[in-house]
């Protein structure tokens, strides 16, 4: 009787237990919470404030929501999509904190002299990219420095004169603070041999005939001249920078000098759903800016902010327009020169306080910065949380260094500049005044952070290099063996911070993004390479995978 009872009962169970499963599921699946993507089976550095790790995270309308292990995250949440990492590393979106994307764009099509060993290497590009372009209205190349070459002897316009006799030619120096123009481009923009100039150099030869020569403001005598690309063109070339910029695991980017009408193109891609990067736009000073952004405000938008100005103080070292206390090491008689007056620049910063944005002002020579530095702490008043901003910061004073603290100023620089420029600086600088430039780590320390970018198209747009040159202080070659002033090296997380929370720091954007932690925007990047762990060597060879802006893949290696 007994046996009969237990198979009636086990047959009424037996479905029940074979139903559990799925009960099971539908009731886990009613508690567990609706994500759009869980990504797991990673290693991911959260760069939050304790530089804690996590294996996975979950992302819900752009945004982060949690961190943690897959086993606790797929216990919580039901994701519309997830993916698996495969063991590879996670990093919060890379950000650019001082380049010039919009400059970049326009370049693409322009003639790339970067790494020419020779003035005759630079014709021939240009030879090269007129026979790409042969209807383009003028030739426009960018990126030559003479100090690679054998004679590190500025070149003259007379091979361009005689090559391009009908064609405006423009050629700048790799920091963009110098230029060749031949005498087709400089009749256009109706420069002679006895045009003024102040703020910079027009060359002249010991018979006082023009070189071709542009020293900073003498350059914009010529770039007002030349034809704007059409907005079309303009759009194809910006979307076309940007994937160039994706694939590099770049996803926020601070560019450093734009005028209204710039910015509204991009802001109209934007809102298109074309241009994904989130961008830091810095206004030129100039007094039609001034006036409607004074009067409009800043704007802080989800993939846009405006809330700065960028100021030009000097030119650049490798063009001894950098201005200095003393004279060049090289040039006992020159200083270099301030783009403006003193007078000027102070006005400006008056005008600047009195309103909610920020000074971020170009200065590269010790002068320079020891200018720039009293006329913020003077204008500022005690208000050490406007995040005014040196751009560059490369040559510094130990008397002016503590500055950067004692005011807050936030010291905005480029590493891969240490390392382009470590070959000759000494010869401008002396080995004394060497020791205080591009000293990274000294400014980290006087003012908490360091926000890093690369100055694109200056140098390259791989933040990775700008990475390895920040830990290593070496350049592609591993050179020098224990590194240039290995002293002002930054640590590898303080490097990661560098181009990501505290470049968000330093345009107010730190509660936004920068870091892989809940409510912030869902940026991240997805790299081959342990950035931390790694040996140096491997670091500037690293791959970028995935990147991903607000929750979405904009971009699969």
């Amino acid at each position: 009787m007994t046996f009969f009872l237990f198979r009636r009962l086990a047959g009424r169970v037996r479905p029940l237990l074979a139903a559990l499963p799925v009960l099971l599921s539908a009731c886990q699946s009613g508690t567990r919470q609706s994500v759009d993507l869980l990504v797991y089976n990673a290693t991911v550095y959260t760069v939050d404030s304790t530089f804690s790790t996590a294996q996975a995270f979950a992302v819900q309308g752009g945004k982060f929501v949690a961190v943690g292990t897959a086993n606790e995250l797929r216990g919580k949440y039901q994701a519309k999509q997830e993916v698996d990492a495969q063991g590879q590393f996670i990093y919060p979106g890379f950000y650019d904190a001082h380049c010039h994307f919009y400059r970049y764009a326009l370049g693409l099509t322009s003639a790339d002299l970067v790494g020419t060993a020779s003035w005759g290497e630079v014709v021939q590009r240009l030879q090269q990219n007129r026979r790409k372009y042969p209807q383009a209205t003028w030739l426009y190349g960018r990126g030559w420095d003479q100090n690679d070459w054998p004679k590190k002897q500025f070149p003259t316009k007379d091979t361009l004169d005689q090559l391009f006799p009908d064609v405006p030619v423009i050629i700048s120096r790799v920091d963009g603070h110098a230029a060749i123009a031949n005498q087709k481009m400089l009749d256009l923009a109706g420069i002679t041999a006895r045009t003024p100039i102040s703020g910079g150099v027009i060359g002249r030869d010991a018979q006082g005939r023009l070189t071709g020569l542009l020293v900073d403001n003498a350059v914009g005598l010529v770039g007002s001249k030349l034809p704007d690309p059409t907005p079309a063109e303009t759009a194809t070339l910006l979307l076309q920078a940007q994937q160039n910029c994706l694939a590099v695991g770049l996803t926020s980017l601070a560019d450093a000098g734009l005028d209204k009408s710039d910015i509204d193109q991009l802001a109209a891609l934007q809102k298109s759903g074309k241009l994904k990067l989130r961008l830091y736009a810095m206004l030129t000073p100039t007094k039609a800016n001034r006036d409607f952004y004074f009067k409009n405000g800043p704007v802080f938008q989800d993939r846009l902010t405006i809330n700065s100005f960028k100021v030009y103080a000097d030119g650049a070292l490798g063009s001894r327009g950098a201005c200095l206390v003393k004279p060049y090491a090289d040039r006992p008689k020159e200083t270099g020169f301030l783009l403006s007056t003193e007078k000027e620049y102070r006005a400006l910063a008056k005008e600047i306080a009195a309103s909610k944005f920020q000074m971020n002002t170009h200065a590269i020579g010790d002068s320079a910065n020891r200018i720039i530095l009293n006329i913020y702490g003077e204008a500022l008043k005690g208000q050490r949380d406007r995040r005014w901003r040196i751009e560059h910061a490369q040559v510094i004073t130990p008397a002016d260094m503590p500055k950067f603290g004692q005011f807050g100023i936030v010291p905005s620089v480029q590493p891969t500049h240490a390392t382009s420029d470590m070959y000759w600086a000494g010869e401008r600088l002396g080995a004394q005044r060497l020791k205080t430039a591009y000293a990274y780590e000294e400014l980290r320390k006087q003012y908490g952070q360091v926000a890093l970018g690369s100055d694109f198209p200056v140098e390259d747009i791989n933040p990775l290099f700008g990475f390895h040159s920040a830990v290593a202080r070496q350049d592609a070659k591993n050179y020098p063996a224990a590194g240039f002033q290995p002293e002002n090296a930054l640590s590898r997380p303080n490097a990661l911070r560098g181009m990501t929370t505290w470049a968000a720091h330093a345009a107010f954007e730190e509660k936004q993004k920068g870091s892989i932690r809940p409510g912030m925007a869902a940026d991240f990047v997805v790299l081959d390479t342990d950035l931390l762990k790694a040996p140096k060597e491997q670091l500037r060879t690293a791959k970028v995978r995935q990147t991903w802006i607000a929750g979405e893949q904009v971009y699969k290696r």
